[in-house]
């Protein structure tokens, strides 16, 4: 059995507790919150994969696609295409006219539904990984 680093944990705890809060957001009607906090989800899950399986340090990178190359990890075409257009959220929801003029009003619910399901699909996945190492 493989030990993982305290470390590679406490990114997961963040990616638990970002995906977390990207569904009260979602809730609340904060679309464009809810759409930033499923990507550092997804994110902070994938960093705390590769601080533990890969055994190396993450890049600074929000790119999403980057991050699980380097993971490594297989996911259905589907899901990359999604993070492939999750991945310029990181600024776009965030930032007016960083590709949206007002992300607060323009990132609809079903956008947010969206990609809170991919967030959740993926960090579950990274999760049951880290059970199956951990006993």
């Amino acid at each position: 059995m493989l030990s993982v680093r305290e470390e590679a944990l406490d990114w997961l705890e963040g990616a638990l507790v970002d995906l977390n809060d990207a569904k009260e957001a979602h809730k609340r009607g904060s679309h464009h919150l809810a759409v930033f906090l499923a990507h550092q989800a997804v994110e902070k899950a994938l960093k705390a994969y590769i601080i533990a399986f890969r055994r190396v340090r993450p890049p600074r990178s929000h790119d999403l696609v980057e991050l699980l190359n380097i993971a490594g990890i297989e996911l259905d075409p589907s899901d990359i295409d999604a993070l492939t257009e999750l991945s310029p959220y990181y600024t776009v929801a965030r930032y007016p006219n960083a590709g949206l003029r007002k992300p607060w009003r323009e990132i609809t619910a079903s956008t947010a539904n969206r990609f809170i399901a991919l967030a959740e699909r993926i960090v579950n996945r990274i999760k049951s990984v880290f059970e199956e190492h951990r006993g």
